[in-house]
């Protein structure tokens, strides 16, 4: 039995130093769903305001949050050499099978850059752009939510193959 889905890409990440273990705090992981609650509340009246890159910036942090806290109640984190990425990677590895919001990960972050980013040619975000980021994180933060407090969640445990039998 393996500790659970994603478990070899979390071991690359961890080889990769893009993860690194940390001592599991709920805590911590209660402030950044906490964190995703308020973007996701001042992502929708950016959006009202007209700020549409800014929306859209807060509903991808709070996708990404939610995606971390995750981490942090398995003891992993992101480090500078992953970010954001290997928060993308280990939570679609670990749940999106199960959660479509973290399927989402990576085309919200791409759109995210770009909006960051802009040129002349690309404009930023679209009303519906924004909408259906609003939308992917907001899903994202309740599977996190629903997700800890089901209290599955373990700490990482890199098995080995004697370990497992």
């Amino acid at each position: 039995m393996t500790w659970q889905p994603g478990r070899d890409r979390i071991i690359a990440l961890l080889e990769a130093d893009e993860l690194q273990r940390v001592t599991a705090d709920v805590d911590i992981a209660q402030l950044l769903l906490d964190d995703a609650g308020r973007h996701l509340a001042t992502a929708a009246a950016a959006s009202l305001s007209g700020d549409l890159s800014g929306a859209y910036q807060l509903a991808y942090d709070a996708l990404r949050k939610s995606a971390a806290s995750l981490l942090e109640v398995q003891g992993l984190r992101a480090t500078s050499r992953g970010g954001h990425i290997a928060i993308q990677e280990a939570a679609q590895a670990q749940f999106g099978s199960t959660v479509r919001a973290f399927r989402s990960f990576s085309r919200i972050r791409r759109a995210r850059n770009t909006f960051e980013y802009p040129r002349t040619d690309a404009p930023g975000p679209s009303p519906d752009d924004v909408c259906d980021a609003i939308t992917t994180a907001t899903q994202a933060r309740d599977a996190a939510v629903t997700i800890l407090y089901q209290d599955v969640l373990t700490l990482w445990q890199q098995l080995t193959d004697e370990t497992e039998a």
